[in-house]
């Protein structure tokens, strides 16, 4: 029975909480998650908490913000004129979208403030300075057929 290594395909159900408990996300009443491990698909500490893990294997683990989704960057605002969104936008706090970056890359941001026609963007994640806590359970684990699941080749 193999076990989760680098460039494997490892499948997984999972359920992730903040410290306080509540909920984030779950893959319960969907597919399990398909992903290639070491691919950088997955956040680093998530991937590293199930090398070895077989299928039907259960894990539960808590990663700091260092191996998540980092801290946070107080350095990751910008404040822009409202006129960037267009004449029709329609802007109200917390609202969180996607913005292309010059080397063509999307990145996303959390509108944080709107004072006039000043608008506050935060570009961190919005995960950024949080402890999560995962339970994890192995469904399969496979060797990568081509270049695996979510490699963008196809």
């Amino acid at each position: 029975m193999m076990s989760v290594a680098n460039n494997t395909v490892a499948s997984v159900n999972y359920t992730g909480r903040f410290e306080n408990g509540e909920v984030f996300d779950t893959s319960e009443g969907k597919d399990p998650l398909k992903f290639t491990v070491g691919k950088g698909q997955m956040i680093r500490g998530f991937e590293e908490e199930l090398i070895g893990a077989k299928p039907g294997e259960t894990r539960e683990f808590t990663l700091t913000p260092d191996r998540a989704y980092g801290e946070r960057n107080e350095e990751a605002f910008q404040t822009v004129n409202r006129s960037v969104f267009g004449e029709d936008a329609k802007l109200e706090v917390g609202l969180s979208s996607y913005t292309q970056l010059q080397d063509g890359s999307m990145t996303m941001f959390t509108i944080t403030a709107i004072d006039g026609d000043d608008v506050t963007l935060d570009f961190n994640h919005i995960m950024a300075g949080k402890t999560l806590t995962f339970t994890v359970t192995v469904t399969d684990v496979s060797e990568v057929d081509n270049c695996g699941p979510g490699c963008g080749c196809n």
